[in-house]
């Protein structure tokens, strides 16, 4: 192991302003874990970009390095469960919000937080992935678990043009289901259509004030990115026994609903969260988007970039101006 590690660090000086860029720091201060991972190629999700501009929601202390997603090599091991070589993968958990992520050279980790690479997935492929395709498998296994059928099938797909809702529209259409995209972008159009969508509507379309607690009933089904007003929209439009699969809250975290979608029309609202997920769920779905709900796009659907250009991504992710995914090449494969 070097004596030192390459990686983007944000700091608050005495003035509490948040500066970050790229440093060079003793490899002493990785944090405690049994497993020290290479990292090959990290990701920039929503949580990082507000983790980069010391969002007080996201990171906790400082010095601190984002990245919620991480995937690479094994390079130290004190577990059993996996070898110097092995090619892993990490999501979520503490990475990149308490702890030390995934936007360095090197991470340590505890061995229950590793998922060993799948075959049928390369490190690239499976950071194109990331924490945003491990969620959006994990909502459309929720509509499939709810026992949502795919005739019709027609599903609601929130913040489409996202990096969880373009892969949602991809593994929506894998699974029979007809999905029907909300963007606020109308030049995403075309792409959403490529991506799955059968149909694609614009996010006023969704707006509505009259505080009727039952809306008429348009969708099977729904998954939210979104969260506010657009959630408790699409509750109260669901089709009776239908589900919403909710994990985002980019649009407020304030539900304005009465109790009569659930219990007048059956609705279940199932909260995903990709965080604390359990490792062996985690893994399961993992191995079906190497295999079963493996997508023939992945290279054509994120732009790689160094990690000296992270800062421009999460600008324009923070302005709503992102789509799809962007990956950063740390190391060498």
């Amino acid at each position: 192991m070097q004596n030192s590690v390459s990686c983007f660090q944000i700091n608050k000086n005495e003035q509490k302003e948040i500066t970050g860029g790229l440093q060079s720091v003793p490899s002493d201060d990785l944090p405690s874990g049994d497993v020290t991972i290479r990292v090959v190629y990290s990701s920039i999700n929503y949580k990082d970009a507000l983790a980069a501009t010391g969002h007080p929601g996201v990171v906790r202390n400082f010095p601190h390095i984002p990245g919620i997603d991480a995937a690479g090599y094994v390079v130290e091991s004190k577990s059993d469960q996996f070898q110097v070589g092995d090619a892993v993968i990490v999501t979520s958990y503490e990475l990149g919000v308490e702890r030390w992520g995934g936007w360095s050279e090197f991470i340590r980790v505890k061995p229950e937080w590793v998922v060993p690479l799948p075959a049928g997935l390369t490190l690239k492929e499976s950071m194109i992935l990331g924490t945003a395709g491990l969620t959006a498998a994990m909502c459309v296994n929720s509509l499939i678990q709810h026992e949502i059928s795919t005739d019709p099938g027609n599903v609601l797909v929130s913040g489409a043009s996202g990096g969880v809702g373009s892969f949602a529209l991809s593994l929506l259409k894998r699974s029979g289901f007809h999905p029907v995209a909300v963007t606020g972008k109308p030049s995403a159009a075309l792409r959403l259509v490529e991506l799955g969508a059968r149909e694609v509507i614009g996010r006023d379309e969704l707006e509505d004030d009259s505080k009727k607690p039952l809306l008429k009933a348009r969708w099977s089904a729904a998954i939210d990115t979104v969260g506010g007003s657009i959630l408790s929209n699409v509750i109260r439009s669901i089709q009776p026994n239908g589900c919403v699969a909710a994990c985002g809250n980019a649009g407020g975290a304030e539900l304005d609903l009465t109790v009569f979608p659930f219990i007048l029309r059956g609705i279940t609202l199932d909260g995903i969260d990709s965080a604390w997920y359990p490792i062996e769920k985690r893994t399961t779905l993992w191995q079906k988007l190497a295999t079963d709900w493996k997508l023939p796009d992945l290279d054509s659907r994120a732009k790689i970039i160094p990690l000296e250009q992270v800062q421009e991504t999460v600008n324009a992710m923070l302005k709503g101006e992102h789509q799809e995914r962007t990956i950063i090449q740390i190391g060498a494969e």
